[in-house]
């Protein structure tokens, strides 16, 4: 039997019942690891001996009765976290000796669950990009299509899972660095809650791993099941206990609903900034279907829902400011430059966010205060709804480009191009107010290629678009292997 593909829960229940060992399920992923990863470049840091040990150690356990949510469950790790012994570079040259003394929180966590950690996955140079490719380990392929992106910048963590290398992943997310992946690749992935999860040892070298508020950032699960999101979450969730004591319990509110046709939701497929390809709007709308046909209540329009104009910019300037805000000096007066040039006429998303990278304390101030605005106007919307249908960008994955600057590069929208920077709008839609959101695949483009949709929640209400995902999981399907 192979159980490459099969679900955390399903290998866990094979576990219990004996049908299987860990070290068969290790065993099995690297060798398929060893098999296909020529072609896709995903598990890029490979730690199969120390694998193989935590297999046997699981197998004993198991031997003497203890269990646990991950117990021998073989799972990958983003490139970005700090693991013991392992290098962390985030893609960057200079560091590629750089060896972190201790594992990240989330690293701690899945090791104490009982994960066998296969090994890390690839990511972009300095996380920056929605490809993930970088001069130390190259570019991972698309597992659907090698001639595109899987992604990024945990495109890595996303093309593993569709592999079959490990049953799950953890990875991070603050411009839909997990949901552009799982988009692309046909998985699960799950952007919890700004401030839900403990990311210290997220961090790029050699930063110490402090245990910081991130302003946008987060980190959080990927899995080719609903379920296994939950499973990987609950592990995960929590705060630092550097900073809220180790006895600190936090308990998630449960599911607003429990079957599909109990819940109200808003369907979005068109952005006031970008256009949304014919494939992503089709997936859109085969779950607006499935949810109509359940009985859910399903809108197209709510004059709650915030501007989702001033959303953009508000989220554009947000993140260009938290990226700045490590540059080497030399770099941010050259941008300050730049942006001092730059037409006030021209107020594209991109300019936007050079203009972002440059703001005083005192800009930011503003836009954070606008931002708690938007935040207070989500609160009142989702009195109204329980969750937002929506792209999480216009496209499927699209053909390497490693040529361009993000802000220099065009994306295709059914043979017309924009700028690419624009379909940051809909990953900033989530991420701006800190709100959570799920992926799910919905199927395959008429070009064979995935497509996924996020399910945008209430704050802290993440086992509400979770929940949702399970059910539209039964209804429509969810992962399927590439062809």
């Amino acid at each position: 039997m192979e159980w490459s593909f099969r679900a955390a829960e399903e290998l866990s229940a094979a576990l219990r019942a004996g049908a299987v060992t860990s070290v068969e399920l290790t065993e099995e992923a690297i060798a398929r690891i060893e098999r296909d990863d020529k072609v896709i470049n995903a598990v890029c840091v490979r730690d199969f001996d120390n694998a193989r040990a935590a297999a046997r150690a699981a197998d004993e356990a198991r031997a003497r009765g203890e269990d646990g949510p991950l117990l021998g469950i073989p799972v990958t790790v983003k490139e970005s976290y700090n693991m013991a012994g392992l290098p962390t570079t985030w893609g960057m040259p200079q560091f590629e000796d750089y060896v972190p003394a201790e594992d990240a929180v989330q690293v701690a966590r899945i090791k104490a669950a009982g994960a066998v950690i296969l090994g890390k996955t690839n990511v972009p140079f300095m996380l920056q990009e929605w490809q993930s490719f970088n001069e130390i380990y190259g570019t991972t392929n698309n597992p659907w299509d090698h001639s595109r992106t899987p992604g990024g910048s945990s495109g890595g963590s996303a093309a593993a899972l569709a592999s079959g290398f490990g049953a799950l992943s953890i990875a991070s997310d603050i411009a839909g660095s997990l949901r552009t992946p799982a988009h692309f690749c046909g998985v699960y992935a799950h952007k919890p809650t700004l401030g839900l999860v403990a990311n210290r040892g997220m961090v790029p070298p050699p930063a110490p791993a402090l245990p910081t508020e991130h302003d946008l950032a987060v980190v959080g699960p990927m899995a080719r099941t609903a379920r296994d999101l939950s499973v990987l979450l609950d592990v995960m969730a929590g705060p630092d206990p550097l900073t809220h004591g180790v006895a600190y319990n936090l308990t998630l509110p449960p599911t607003r609903h429990e079957q599909l046709g109990d819940f109200r939701v808003l369907v979005l497929e068109d952005h006031p900034l970008i256009p949304t390809s014919s494939a992503v709007r089709a997936g859109v709308n085969r779950v607006a279907d499935a949810l109509t046909e359940a009985g859910a209540k399903v809108e197209r329009h709510s004059p709650l829902l915030p501007d989702l104009t001033e959303a953009a910019t508000l989220y554009v300037q947000l993140l260009g400011s938290n990226l700045s805000a490590n540059f080497p000096a030399d770099r941010y007066e050259q941008l300050r430059a730049h942006a001092a040039g730059l037409s006030a006429d021209d107020q594209s998303l991109a300019t936007t966010w050079l203009r972002g990278m440059v703001f005083s304390h005192r800009d930011w101030v503003q836009a954070n205060n606008r931002r708690e605005q938007h935040r207070h106007g989500w609160r009142q919307f989702f009195a109204e709804f329980d969750a937002v249908v929506c792209p999480i960008t216009s496209t499927p994955a699209f053909p390497h480009d490693h040529e361009q600057s993000i802000t220099e590069r065009k994306i295709d929208i059914d043979g017309v191009e924009y700028p690419f920077l624009d379909q940051f709008a809909w990953a900033g839609l989530a991420t701006m107010p800190g709100l959570p959101a799920t992926v799910i695949p919905t199927g395959l483009s008429p070009a064979g290629l995935p497509v996924g949709v996020q399910l945008i929640g209430p704050m802290f209400e993440d086992r509400t678009p979770l929940r949702l995902a399970e059910l539209l999981e039964q209804r429509i399907g969810g992962f399927q292997a590439p062809q």
